[in-house]
C-alpha cells in the first residue's frame, strides 16, 4: 500500500536531515506537536516534520498491517522520493515507536534517535497496563466527544496551562472527522492483528546499533517512566534524560532545555 505523507520542511541549507515524528493522540499532527520546535532545529538541520499516516494532511487508510511497520515503510518511501540517504529521527510516543521500527527495518538509513516516551519500546515494570493515557485514548475512540479529548489532553502534560480551549477545539475538529476516526480504528486494530508482535519493539531493542537518547517526563501518565528501564537495559548505545515537572510532551513543557539537549546529542562528535 502506497501512502502519501504530508510534511513541513525547514532548514534546507543543512547537510544533515532530521525527521520529526509526532505522537498518536487524537487530532495530532507534526505542527501540533512540533510547531514551535521546528524553527529551532532548522538552525542546525534540514527538518522534515512529517504527518504520520492517519494524521494531519497525510493519507488516512482504513486498513493496514501493524502500524509501526506500516508507518516506517511509508517513511522509507518518502525518503526515497526526497533523495535522503540517511536521517536522524526524533519521535514522540507513537512517533518514537515508528522511529524504532524504522531503525530496525532500514538500519543504514537511520542516524541517531531521540525517543520521547516511545510507544512499543517501553515495558511497564511498576505502572498498570493499559496506562491512564491509553485508557483515555480508548475512551475517546469509543465516544469521540470534546469532553473526552479534553480529558485526554489534560493528562498529557504536567503544566495544565498548556491545555487551552483553542488547543482542545483544534484537536477535536481534526480528530472527529470521519476519516480520522476510521484511521484511529485501523491503528488500534493493527496492534491486535496477526502481526501484532511487530509492535512489541522491546523484544528487538537489543538489535539497535544507533546512538539513542531516551527522553522521559517524570510525570508521564501515558508511557510512565518505569517503562524506560528495560529499554535502558537492552539498547547497547542508550542514554536516558528525565525531566522533572514534565508529562508526555517534553518538547513543549521543557522547550528550551529539550531543544538544547536534543541538538547537542544529534551534533556532538
Amino acid at each position: 500500500m502506497k501512502v502519501r505523507l504530508h510534511y513541513h520542511e525547514a532548514g534546507a541549507d543543512h547537510a544533515e536531515t532530521l525527521v520529526l515524528l509526532h505522537g498518536g493522540g487524537p487530532g495530532a499532527s507534526s505542527l501540533s506537536n512540533f510547531g514551535r520546535n521546528i524553527p529551532v532545529f532548522a538552525k542546525s538541520f534540514r527538518v522534515l516534520a512529517v504527518d504520520l499516516p492517519g494524521y494531519g494532511q497525510s493519507d488516512k487508510p482504513a486498513e493496514h498491517d501493524q502500524y509501526f511497520t506500516f508507518a516506517a515503510r511509508a517513511l522509507n518511501d518518502l525518503l526515497d522520493e526526497l533523495g535522503v540517504e540517511q536521517a536522524h529521527i526524533l519521535g514522540n510516543s507513537l512517533g518514537g515507536g515508528t522511529a524504532v521500527r524504522f531503525a530496525l527495518d532500514y538500519g543504514k538509513r537511520a542516524g541517531r534517535l531521540v525517543l520521547m516516551g516511545p510507544g512499543g519500546l517501553s515495558l511497564n515494570v511498576f505502572s498498570p497496563d493499559p496506562t491512564e493515557g491509553v485508557r483515555k485514548l480508548s475512551a475517546f475512540a469509543k465516544d469521540p466527544t470534546r469532553e473526552r479529548i479534553a480529558e485526554f489532553l489534560r493528562i498529557m502534560v504536567f503544566d495544565q496551562s498548556l491545555v487551552t480551549d483553542e488547543l482542545i477545539d483544534e484537536r477535536f475538529e481534526a480528530a472527529s472527522k470521519p476519516e480520522s476516526l476510521r484511521a484511529m480504528a485501523a491503528l488500534g486494530k493493527s496492534f491486535a492483528g496477526p502481526d501484532f508482535e511487530q509492535g512489541m519493539l522491546w523484544r528487538e531493542a537489543y538489535k539497535l546499533r544507533q546512538r539513542v537518547l531516551l527522553v522521559w517526563g517524570r510525570e508521564d501518565r501515558v508511557n510512565p517512566l518505569d517503562g524506560a528501564l528495560l529499554a535502558m537495559k537492552l539498547i547497547p548505545r542508550a542514554q536516558l534524560h528525565v525531566f522533572g515537572g514534565c508529562g508526555h510532551w517534553a518538547q513543549l513543557e521543557k522547550f528550551d532545555e529539550f531543544n538544547r539537549l536534543a541538538t547537542d546529542f544529534l551534533t556532538e562528535a
